[in-house]
């Protein structure tokens, strides 16, 4: 057993696809049409054949509650690992990309948190040294 995909529920995936694709560099990777939404995921260049991230519809009302109590406590949806946390930062922020949390050591990691502007908030991770 492995894992192949991961969700990240998303309001408009439209809007999350030139996200995470134009600000965040992944790239687009499946598109299926099914009805009204699409079965749309992205990976990272780094890794083509890797986890695909699906930007999946937030239409279910339980989705919604979660992702507003998520982002009301400033907790995550999910995490992403990066080289470097305060370049990737100042990369974003010259984006238009807004933080909730400036990057700080944590333990072992570095972290920053970011809103994704689909209704999640993102974390940024990085092994210190």
């Amino acid at each position: 057993m492995r894992i192949g995909h991961v969700s990240v529920l998303v309001d408009d995936q439209a809007k999350a696809l030139a996200f995470y694709t134009e600000v965040l560099g992944f790239s687009k990777k499946t598109e299926v049409p099914l009805g009204e939404y699409s079965w749309l995921t992205v990976v990272s260049p780094e890794d083509p054949e890797g986890v695909e991230l699906l930007l999946e519809p937030d239409q279910h009302p339980a989705a919604a509650a979660y992702k507003k109590a998520l982002v009301a406590d400033g907790i995550p949806f999910t995490m992403f690992t990066v080289a470097d946390v305060p370049a990737e930062c100042e990369r974003l922020k010259g984006l238009g990309v807004t933080f909730t949390q400036e990057p700080m050591e944590v333990g072992s990691v570095t972290t920053a948190v970011f809103d994704d502007t689909c209704g999640n908030l993102i974390q940024i991770v990085a092994p210190l040294g």
